[in-house]
């Protein structure tokens, strides 16, 4: 077993899935805003603390994806993020993307850029400790979109991400997002989420990209948001499963989902209802944000009376989805 997939294996294995606490600092600071606290550094700071030191979160995370801000900084004790992740047996990730920009030519779809400087910026988060990497591609659906260009850029930026990470030391989390937003049904969802897919793993192909030293990052297959439609849980743990099927080879370690939005609870539900199909050749976990950390988010709202209430609407929540395993 080569060192990245033995880290692939350990962020997909034993119930566990891994918390995306990398929210940019203006989506910190606007959900921040959003529960009447202050948008400081420190603030950012102090609620990312109560999150990674909730007690027992090593029982259902397997690692923590860290903003670039919150990697340089360090808790009350003294101890850097990724020093303290390490110390309660939970592996440091990092977003390494700058995020996503208009693709020239289309206003409408996104480029995440990132790319410059990224060789030397791995072997620094390598050097302080971190094991694992996130960068994040969206896709739109609508008229016309996604585009054919717009698809083999995101696919082409995820694959030079990954072999970088891979020659630094870096498990790559490949994350193509098809968004929820917009009026398309289940099966028009399905059908660009397979396409993508097999894009992403075209271009991870021609690029060398070891397969079993990765962690894909899909989203769901769902309806948009403004369809009206309204799938039930097997119906989205079945087209989730199929385009899986269709395009993901079973040398990848384990598929880790985004919540793309969902509701906390449902996201769970359609989690749960995927495990009850066929025998999968890869593992199912989750890479949750809003999802797991919504409520805590809620909960504490900045006063540090709130904080053990903070923490247990994080443990609620991370305990249901690895009941969900």
């Amino acid at each position: 077993m080569s060192a990245l997939n033995k880290i692939a294996q350990t962020l997909v294995s034993n119930r566990r899935g891994i918390l995306a606490a990398d929210e940019s600092i203006g989506t910190m600071s606007a959900r921040l805003e959003g529960v009447g606290v202050e948008p400081s550094a420190e603030s950012r700071r102090v609620y990312r603390e109560l999150i990674v030191t909730t007690p027992k979160l090593a029982e259902s995370i397997s690692g923590v994806i860290l903003a670039d801000e919150t990697f340089y900084q360090k808790l009350d004790n003294g101890r850097t993020f990724p020093e303290y992740l390490q110390d309660i047996g939970i592996l440091a990730g990092i977003k390494v993307d700058t995020g996503a920009k208009p693709l020239a030519g289309s206003p409408d779809e996104k480029i995440t850029e990132g790319l410059d400087g990224l060789r030397e910026r791995v072997a620094d988060y390598v050097r302080l400790g971190a094991t694992f990497a996130k960068w994040r591609a969206v896709i739109t659906i609508g008229d016309d979109m996604p585009s054919e260009r717009a698809v083999h850029a995101n696919a082409h930026a995820l694959a030079r991400y990954a072999g970088l990470c891979q020659e630094g030391g870096l498990v790559p989390i490949v994350e193509p997002e098809v968004l929820m937003d917009g009026s398309h049904s289940l099966a028009t969802c399905r059908e660009v989420t397979t396409s993508v897919l097999k894009t992403v793993f075209a271009e991870l192909e021609l690029m060398k990209v070891e397969l079993d030293g990765i962690v894909l990052k899909p989203n769901m297959v769902v309806a948009g948001t403004g369809s009206g439609e309204q799938p039930s849980v097997e119906d989205v743990a079945t087209a989730t499963v199929e385009s899986l099927r269709e395009a993901v080879p079973s040398s990848v370690p384990g598929i880790s989902f985004l919540s793309g939005g969902q509701d906390p609870e449902v996201a769970t539900h359609h989690l749960g209802a995927m495990q009850k199909l066929d025998p999968l050749p890869w593992e199912l976990t989750y890479s949750f944000g809003r999802a797991l950390v919504g409520p805590a988010l809620e909960a504490w709202r900045g006063d540090e009376n709130n904080r053990a209430a903070g923490q247990e609407a994080l443990s609620v929540r991370a305990v249901a989805n690895a009941a969900a395993r």
